[in-house]
């Protein structure tokens, strides 16, 4: 492998929406890495509330603050992605134990597609530790506070996308 594709990480993920907790991660991994392509997943069957398009332009405007940083959306099997962006690493993100048997069966069959990869799970914050998209679109969707999970500009889609202004 090449040393720059070891110097270019791959987060892939729904990011349905983005949250702080990705945010966190990004940040971890951004002094590791002299690129991080965030790759947003189609991921029709798991019903997204944000378009492909709409999370990816979330993603941009949330991490827009890391110059290494770039955000992609994509259709295809992880490990073509990764191949085509010219990634070394895959960087995923293990909030707590549960996380892991199913990020270490992601983890083992992209070793098996793509071997030349390497798998780097970081933790995130602790304050972040219990965040997930998924909650926090049932917090907006029922108008709760999601201002302290999620980057402003997430906030206030998530509040447009209910009807609601962001509190």
């Amino acid at each position: 492998m090449s040393a720059e594709r070891n110097r270019t990480a791959v987060y892939p993920g729904t990011f349905d929406p983005i949250t702080n907790g990705h945010i966190d991660l990004v940040s971890r991994a951004a002094p590791l890495f002299d690129r991080i392509v965030v790759g947003v997943a189609e991921s029709p069957n798991k019903g997204p509330a944000f378009s492909v398009d709409e999370r990816v332009e979330l993603a941009r405007q949330a991490l827009s603050e890391f110059d290494n940083v770039e955000v992609i959306g994509f259709a295809s099997l992880l490990a073509h992605f990764v191949t085509d962006v010219g990634g070394g690493v895959l960087l995923r993100g293990l909030r707590a134990v549960s996380d892991f048997e199913y990020e270490f069966q992601l983890a083992s069959m992209n070793r098996h597609l793509i071997p030349e990869v390497e798998t780097l799970f970081l933790t995130p914050a602790e304050q972040y530790s219990f965040v997930s998209s998924s909650l926090v679109r049932e917090v907006a969707r029922l108008g709760g506070d999601v201002s302290g999970f999620v980057h402003p500009v997430v906030a206030a889609a998530l509040g447009h996308k209910w009807s609601r202004s962001p509190r």
